[in-house]
């Protein structure tokens, strides 16, 4: 069986790697297309820098190409380890896989290769092309100027080769819209002092340009209370322990009465941790009220019960303030405007409520969801019955939520639906590995290959050594491309 996966990100590589591990009677080969000269998607290009976590995550991922890569001998082993330290691998079925994966960087399906070319040449196609837009947001002045989408700010700091260089960091007053973990990133890297970045793999440009931010107030809004927050405890103690920043909370969030926080929220044991949390910080203020503890430089505003109605406007365009509405709770989980208005003047706002999904050619597409219709992986064509041969996986299956360890399951289920329909599968013309590599090559693409990872990786290592850091992150694609190539 020959399959394509198109995405080399957590969800495209778990899927690769549980139907190499799949109890079956044939062998399979893979290909794995990305768009971008370097594997991982998400967790290279979607996590801020200065998460450790990430590097088990990636450790478990390279283990997956590198087993399979170079060949049937050597896959078996302790290869899953590092990746059930990172909600990654199984160990329990990586005793025999039959198969390889092979990977094919700076790919882009839709303009080096199409559906007509993966039916030609593959059994089946799984999509893992991930979401990366942002979601947006229906609100009065949305669109001024120093109005920022958060993916587009996370795409910058993680050095993605195909946004600018350059990032507008002018404002003293900024809001960050959201109660996720990536508006806590989003958080984390605007208020963090720019020297406690460099043990990270920041790309240069991204650096320099946080040295030179003015930003003394950061205020993160949320329409809900405390209790209710999407962030993991990880994230939320990290925001905390960042140097010379001082959490500051609004104590009317916390003296409101809300049955469902009792009922519902508090049997939670990640509720009880993200309140105790939120605590110490209350505790800290009350010290540096008392004048016992010195403020610090640059201060972070938690503001809960808060939905954003209007961005105000200056008379050149630009972002003045936020007008928020005071919430509050509905007694079942929800909220019920009150009629109370306020404006924190900010002079940039970034909303991080979510990300949305881009259509690809020649698939179903849900524009109001931002996915690939499906049901249980298997996608969904315009008369409501299966596209043969066509799957999904990940973001762009389910939507952008979930941790990166959750597209594992979500994998399985695809990879289950895909080997009970081995009757519906394509018939291809010329399935042998050979004719893909000769088709890029007819069309001149400069695709990379798991090799040229491997050198893109040690050179940005290399360059890390010689100024006394860990990794310094390669940002132009060109360079990407030369460096994987050798050229």
């Amino acid at each position: 069986m020959r399959l394509a996966i198109v995405g080399a990100g957590p969800a495209g590589i778990y899927a690769a790697d549980l139907l190499i591990k799949a109890d079956r009677d044939f062998d399979v080969e893979i290909d794995l297309f990305d768009q971008l000269p370097a594997p991982y998607g998400l967790v290279r290009y979607g996590v801020s820098p200065d998460h450790p976590r990430i590097k088990g995550i990636i450790t478990a991922l390279r283990e997956v190409l590198d087993r399979t890569d170079r060949g049937d001998d050597a896959q078996a082993g302790d290869a899953g380890n590092a990746g059930d330290a990172a909600e990654g691998v199984d160990t329990e079925a990586a005793r025999a896989p039959r198969g390889s994966v092979h990977y094919h960087g700076n790919v882009r399906y839709g303009e080096h290769i199409g559906l007509d070319d993966l039916k030609r040449h593959y059994h089946a196609v799984i999509f893992a092309t991930g979401a990366i837009l942002d979601a947006s947001l229906d609100i009065a002045g949305i669109d001024a100027e120093a109005s920022y989408g958060a993916a587009d700010f996370v795409s910058w700091f993680d050095g993605h080769p195909d946004v600018p260089r350059e990032w507008p960091l002018d404002a003293k007053q900024v809001a960050v819209i959201g109660n996720g973990n990536v508006a806590l990133d989003v958080s984390r890297m605007l208020i963090k002092h720019a020297e406690d970045l460099l043990p990270t793999e920041i790309p240069d440009n991204v650096h320099r340009l946080l040295e030179q931010n003015p930003i003394e107030e950061l205020h993160l809004f949320g329409r809900r209370g405390p209790q209710y927050v999407k962030f993991t405890p990880l994230e939320l103690r990290e925001l905390g322990e960042v140097r010379d920043v001082d959490m500051v909370i609004d104590e009317r969030d916390f003296d409101i009465d809300d049955p469902y926080v009792a009922e519902t929220l508090m049997k939670n044991k990640q509720v009880i941790v993200l309140t105790r949390i939120m605590n110490q910080w209350r505790e800290a203020q009350k010290l540096r009220d008392a004048g016992e503890v010195a403020p610090a430089s640059r201060r972070l505003h938690l503001h809960f019960w808060s939905k954003p109605v209007a961005v105000m406007q200056d008379a050149d365009g630009r972002v003045s303030g936020i007008k928020i509405e005071r919430t509050a709770p509905d007694g079942a989980g929800g909220v019920v405007e009150t009629g109370e208005f306020e404006v924190v003047p900010v002079q940039s706002l970034y909303r991080a409520i979510g990300y949305f999904g881009s259509p690809l050619e020649e698939i179903p597409f849900d524009e109001k969801r931002g996915v690939i219709p499906n049901e249980q992986g298997r996608v969904i064509g315009a008369d409501g019955s299966p596209v043969p041969g066509v799957y999904a996986t990940g973001w762009i299956k389910r939507g952008p939520i979930g941790l990166i360890g959750h597209t594992k399951s979500d994998a399985m289920e695809t990879i289950e639906c895909l080997l009970e329909d081995r009757a519906s599968w394509w018939q291809p013309e010329a399935p042998e590995a050979a004719a893909v590599v000769e088709l890029l090559k007819s069309r001149n693409v400069p695709y990379t290959t798991i090799e040229g990872w491997h050198r893109l990786d040690a050179y940005e290592l290399s360059l890390g050594e010689d100024q006394g850091r860990e990794r310094i992150k390669v940002v132009s694609r060109e360079e990407m491309t030369r460096v994987s190539l050798a050229e």
